[in-house]
């Protein structure tokens, strides 16, 4: 049996697995980032979770067939370099020189990648897009991150920046994303773009249920509260869904005629809302695509692997 690790870098937790050749993870943990102290001390944490978890596998570092990183920011998997990260504060800083030297291994058998295009891998190989040869995978949380696998390869683009689905703009001088661009898809359908959409309702629907919901308190309203309405009926909640899956779908179908994946997968927060959320967006997605009248068409699918995407990805990534 052979082993890989892989490690999921966040702004607030570091999560590493121990992953044997048919994706499974058999041992895994967390430590907290703490990514203000500095780039050098998260990778010696990195380095000392991993042989924690590999001696109590018994598993030597000999014996690990590769190690794969997925960071955030803008990594090059070639030089081992992430060329910039912002909420850890990475600058051209040499993550593959420095964790194979805390961890004793060779420099060859350690692989990084963008965090969000390595949990579409492991969404490829081993959650809902696996089997496919070609997957696109979005993650609706914070922000909206995204993936392509192309015949089983990572799409990265020539600056290794490529995949950035969420800045794609759905709306012509919109709604201001943090990016600098105006009406990103990230503008309209992250989780904070669903709770600034629900707080907007929740001020011209007094009659709400979501005000009930919330004790009258705008700052209780979260990504959940409109759904949860919606589902007792309340009509200002339905409404709040409605303009969100009307984004949603504008730029799934987007990607889908660009791409037409097998598979696009959904994931992050608000794809917790499953059914309520997948069955309207694929009568949504079906009236924009220009494919809809083919017989084969992308399957819309919620991701499975729910944090271990990155895990996993990062260690299939790491022997491929």
């Amino acid at each position: 049996m052979k082993y890989s690790i892989g490690v999921d870098l966040g702004g607030t937790n570091i999560a590493v697995g121990i992953v044997d050749e048919s994706y499974r993870i058999i041992k895994k943990g967390s430590v907290p980032t703490l990514a203000q102290r500095g780039p050098e001390p998260i990778i010696h944490d990195m380095a000392e979770l991993c042989k924690k978890l590999l001696e109590e596998c018994e598993i030597s570092v000999a014996d690990v067939a590769g190690a794969g990183i997925a960071s955030p920011g803008t990594v090059n998997p070639d030089s081992g370099i992430v060329e910039y990260a912002n909420n850890i504060k990475f600058s051209d800083f040499p993550l593959v020189a420095l964790f194979s030297k805390e961890m004793g291994m060779p420099a060859e058998k350690v692989k990084i990648g963008n965090d969000a295009n390595l949990a579409a891998l492991g969404e490829a190989v081993a959650g809902a897009a696996k089997g496919s040869k070609s997957s696109v995978m979005i993650t609706l949380g914070t922000g909206v991150g995204g993936g392509v696998i192309l015949d089983g390869m990572v799409l990265t683009g020539c600056a290794y920046g490529g995949a950035e689905l969420g800045h794609m703009v759905i709306e012509k001088d919109g709604r201001q994303c943090s990016c600098g661009r105006k009406g990103c898809l990230e503008a309209y359908c992250s989780a904070t773009a669903l709770v600034k959409l629900t707080k907007e309702k929740f001020e011209e629907a007094p009659d709400s249920l979501m005000r009930e919901m919330c004790e009258n308190d705008i700052n209780r309203v979260g990504g959940k509260t409109a759904f949860a309405a919606m589902k007792k009926g309340d009509k200002a909640g339905a409404e709040v869904v409605e303009t969100y899956l009307s984004y949603l779908a504008c730029g799934v179908a987007n990607l889908i005629n660009i791409f037409q994946p097998e598979i696009f997968t959904i994931g992050g927060g608000v794809s917790g809302e499953g059914d309520n959320l997948i069955i309207p967006l694929k009568e949504k997605v079906c009236k924009e695509t220009y494919s809809k009248d083919n017989t084969l068409k992308t399957d819309l699918r919620i991701a499975r692997l729910g944090n271990d995407a990155g895990i996993i990805g990062a260690a299939a990534f790491a022997t491929k």
